[in-house]
């Protein structure tokens, strides 16, 4: 993906991050990919797309390869994995975490893939269509070059379901309306659409499943959700002064009582070409 194709989220510009930026933001989404939470939604999409020994798969949008590389091990020995980034800087983390397995590496725009139709057998898309200005012409681009027959899954967030317990409701709900002000209604309802738009592309067999993620404790929390995460940068906190400091002194104190509550739902939904 083009900058260009991409709203102003952080993540349209990952390759202008300073690398000791990029760095910290590959080990973020490498610590977020073992989270037990992730694991449950990425266990749900796997059952959707059912990955088999000889196939082809395509993973748009594999950051730093973790799920290209579980991918691989499902399809070997005689199938491959094209793992595919709008950044080449993620891409580089990849490759150089690449162990085993037929994976090409390469850099894309999921809006307008550079592969022939019928490419794939399947294509894996996990929480990049928030991130994507134009999420139809790109769920086209992913079910053109998949085979008929073959299965497209969809992972992507819910962020207006995100909700608190355990800290005062009126700052919490102040915390979630200044995040929510800062991203696009695409990217705050993107996982509730997925299943209309696959099936407004034709796809049929459509499934769709919500996976509600549950954070018992902040430390747990802060590992997915970002206002809960208090290395992330104060500049970037468009709250009235204080309320970042009180917000996270309530946080800490449900922590320390035990009756800290997050959740947020991440949807799967896949369909047949």
């Amino acid at each position: 993906m083009e900058p260009a194709q991409l709203d102003r989220t952080p993540f349209a510009d990952l390759d202008r991050m300073p690398p000791d930026l990029l760095a910290k933001l590959v080990a973020a989404l490498e610590e977020m990919s073992r989270h037990p939470e992730i694991r449950r939604v990425r266990h749900a999409a796997w059952q959707a797309l059912r990955p088999a020994p000889g196939q082809r798969l395509l993973d748009a949008g594999c950051g730093a390869g973790d799920v290209a590389r579980e991918l691989a091990a499902a399809v070997a020995p005689d199938g491959e994995v094209v793992a595919l980034d709008h950044s080449e800087g993620t891409l580089a983390a990849a490759r150089a975490r690449h162990t085993e397995g037929d994976i090409t590496y390469v850099t894309g725009d999921v809006g307008a893939l550079d592969f022939d139709d019928e490419t794939f057998d399947g294509v894996w898309c996990e929480r990049v269509l928030q991130h994507v200005a134009d999420a139809d012409a790109a769920i086209g681009e992913l079910a053109r070059v998949t085979r008929t027959g073959g299965r497209v899954c969809l992972l992507d967030t819910d962020w207006a379901s995100l909700a608190f317990d355990g800290v005062e409701e009126v700052l919490a709900d102040t915390v979630i309306d200044h995040m929510h002000e800062r991203l696009t209604h695409h990217q705050l309802d993107m996982g509730r659409t997925l299943r209309r738009r696959l099936l407004d592309h034709g796809l049929t067999e459509v499934t769709a499943t919500p996976v509600t993620c549950f954070f018992g404790d902040p430390t747990s929390a802060a590992v997915v959700l970002p206002m809960v995460n208090p290395e992330v940068a104060e500049e970037t906190w468009t709250t009235p002064a204080g309320l970042r400091t009180e917000w996270f002194e309530q946080v800490e104190a449900a922590g320390e009582r035990g009756d800290f509550l997050a959740v947020l739902t991440i949807w799967v939904a896949a369909g047949t070409v």
